[in-house]
């Protein structure tokens, strides 16, 4: 009997693996495609991956790999006992909150604002004109925000100043108080529209009788989107959540790095610019992978703890 069974499970193995070659044969084109793709992701995300062995490193560049000091994890004891990475990581989380936050609820009122507009046209233009910002380059969109919150003639200014609302400038950009808000809200400014496209397609996939339905037994437009929008796109929501946690550490540099300035260097300052300045400037290239590895490893480690409260609150999940 046993013998008989194993026979068939690799009759069943056998099987499967012809079906799947079979498979790639009668898609080859849909291979080749990939195939750059897929090489791109190899040369570009993985092989870099063996530059981590530098945190493990006393790392000198005019060594051979072979020649180096291995010193185990001493460079993620420094870290740890670094108050400048702290603050570092405190800036990176507290950025990426706000910008996470702001641009979820900025996005999916939109999104049920625009769904119920019935005009087509009015509902294209506003489509237009949200998303737009989304292709300019971080670096235009910085350039754009310092001139907007100039102290000297900044439109912002200009504009409070004239309906009285402030009897001098107000110095935006070198007070700490304001700096997370405004990375805030310009990360809503430039990726809301792109962010709206998302839950606009998942209200598409949601049944019109529902709608019908509902308005046979007298709901109105708010108990509607309540008690039928909200819950349509709640998978969606859940979805892009689960990969936002995935992102915590990785809060905007160009525009901290671009802002910053003396005065509120203690709050501008980001995971990605400790690495850059431990790295290129300091040339402790050792301590400036370890920071590098922290945070891709706990942005996994919230990606992964995400998807898993997703899975035992029985809700959408990535895997």
């Amino acid at each position: 009997m046993k013998n008989k069974k194993s026979d068939a499970v690799a009759v069943t193995q056998l099987n499967q693996k012809k079906t799947f070659w079979q498979m790639v044969i009668k898609q080859k084109a849909l291979v080749f495609m990939s195939l750059p793709f897929v090489l791109y992701t190899i040369l570009f995300r993985y092989i870099p991956l063996w530059g981590w062995t530098m945190a493990f490193q006393n790392y000198k560049p005019a060594k051979s790999f072979f020649k180096q000091t291995w010193v185990g994890f001493k460079w993620f004891g420094e870290l740890f006992h670094s108050p400048e990475f702290f603050l570092s990581l405190r800036n990176t989380v507290g950025m990426s909150l706000i910008s996470t936050a702001l641009g979820y609820i900025t996005a999916i009122t939109i999104a049920i604002l625009l769904n119920e507009v019935r005009h087509i046209s009015i509902k294209r233009f506003v489509q237009t004109v949200s998303y737009l910002p989304h292709f300019l380059s971080w670096v235009i969109v910085t350039s754009l925000v310092a001139n907007v919150l100039s102290v000297e003639d900044g439109i912002l200014n200009n504009v409070l100043l004239f309906f009285g609302f402030v009897d001098e400038p107000v110095k935006w950009l070198s007070e700490q108080k304001y700096f997370w808000h405004i990375i805030g809200w310009t990360y809503v400014w430039k990726e809301v529209g792109w962010n709206t496209i998302v839950y606009l397609g998942a209200m598409t996939a949601i049944d019109p009788c529902l709608y019908e339905a509902a308005e046979i037994d007298g709901c109105g437009r708010m108990r509607k989107i309540w008690h039928i929008t909200l819950p349509g796109i709640k998978p969606t929501i859940i979805i892009m959540m689960i990969m936002s946690a995935g992102h915590i550490l990785d809060a905007n540099f160009e525009m901290p790095f671009f802002l910053q300035n003396g005065m509120i260097q203690d709050v501008s300052t980001t995971i990605d610019i400790y690495v850059l300045k431990y790295g290129f400037k300091l040339f402790n290239f050792a301590l400036a992978t370890a920071a590098g590895i922290f945070k891709n490893v706990v942005n996994i480690l919230l990606l992964l703890l995400a998807n898993w409260f997703a899975k035992n609150a029985g809700e959408e999940r990535l895997i």
